[in-house]
């Protein structure tokens, strides 16, 4: 997997102003043809996204529903997001961006695969899922926004193990993958969380080996994605030992960005998360364009590999939103 480009639901997607491509198998038109709802759902482009997303969300969360006509999963999707949020009674809009046509903001906020949503509050983005969700999913995303989750069983297994993996607790996150793997032995997110456990206990091997339990046919799983890209991130760490040498030169001279963007690596590796993130936000202030934009888009595979429920993800775009509007 290359930084910044990996594929799902039939999509692939560059960095930063690149082109979004197809497989050519779906035909046109999906969900995200207009539709009105009282303003509720609308149409948003490059030039009206400040205002019908980042402004509106001051007023009520807005959720931003990232497409394109010849994705598949958007045609499922789009269509359960508008109803979902028609029944909501107004508590939250939904903005559809056609990513074909405006790929620039997809682009800045680390959207690599399609359909993504990244739901939107006080100007910020709070959360979000990739791929089409059933409407019982979608529901319990809203009601989350709103503070009622309301997921079924399985759903509440795998929420608390996630909820595990991103405090650390390992141990405890594995038993309910496991606990879940029981009950469906090829659910993708608990083989994959398992995965990202083994991974964050320094046993690559094992993760490796969850991860080759994972069906072919689920290989473009956000899950599936996220725990090979953390699986990567770990075995760069692994090469670069020491880190305190790699302070030093950047003590040494602040515009080494080599240094900050191996730096971060390391301290992604370490599980200092945040530290990382700024390491790489340094780089873009400093130079945008060093390394063809290998600053951004390394952030774009920690998102991808920390998932959208962790801090430091929201940290991160938070950050990166604010260095590329400003």
């Amino acid at each position: 997997m290359s930084n910044g480009n990996f594929t799902m639901g039939g999509s692939v997607a560059g960095g930063f102003g690149g082109n979004f491509g197809g497989n050519g198998g779906f035909d046109g038109g999906n969900g995200g043809t207009p539709s009105g709802g009282d303003d509720l759902i609308k149409d948003v482009t490059t030039q009206t996204f400040m205002q019908d997303v980042m402004e509106a969300s001051r007023q009520q969360p807005v959720l931003v529903d990232f497409w394109a006509p010849w994705c598949g999963p958007c045609k499922q999707l789009t269509p359960i997001l508008e109803n979902a949020v028609k029944a909501a009674g107004g508590t939250v809009k939904l903005a559809k961006m056609d990513i074909d046509q405006y790929p620039e903001i997809a682009g800045q906020l680390g959207v690599q695969s399609i359909p993504a949503v990244i739901a939107f509050k006080d100007g910020q983005p709070v959360d979000g899922f990739m791929g089409a969700q059933p409407e019982s999913q979608v529901k319990a995303f809203i009601e989350k926004l709103g503070g009622a989750p309301a997921p079924n069983p399985v759903d509440a297994y795998l929420e608390q193990a996630d909820t595990l993996l991103a405090e650390n607790d390992f141990g405890q996150a594995a038993q309910l993958y496991g606990g879940v793997m029981q009950m469906e032995p090829d659910n993708v997110r608990a083989l994959s969380g398992l995965a990202q456990c083994y991974i964050a206990t320094g046993d690559l091997e094992k993760g490796k080996q969850a991860l080759e339990m994972v069906p072919e046919d689920k290989h473009q799983d956000g899950a599936y994605t996220a725990a090979l890209a953390a699986l990567e991130l770990a075995e760069q760490a692994e090469a670069l030992g020491d880190l305190a040498e790699l302070v030093e030169r950047i003590e040494k001279d602040p515009l080494d960005l080599q240094a900050r963007f191996d730096l971060a690596l390391g301290l992604n590796g370490k599980g200092d998360r945040t530290a990382a993130v700024d390491q790489l936000i340094e780089i873009v202030r400093r130079d945008r364009a060093w390394n063809e934009d290998g600053a951004r888009k390394q952030l774009l595979q920690f998102f991808e590999a920390w998932g959208t429920k962790e801090p430091a993800t929201n940290y991160g775009r938070r950050k990166l939103s604010s260095v590329l509007f400003s």
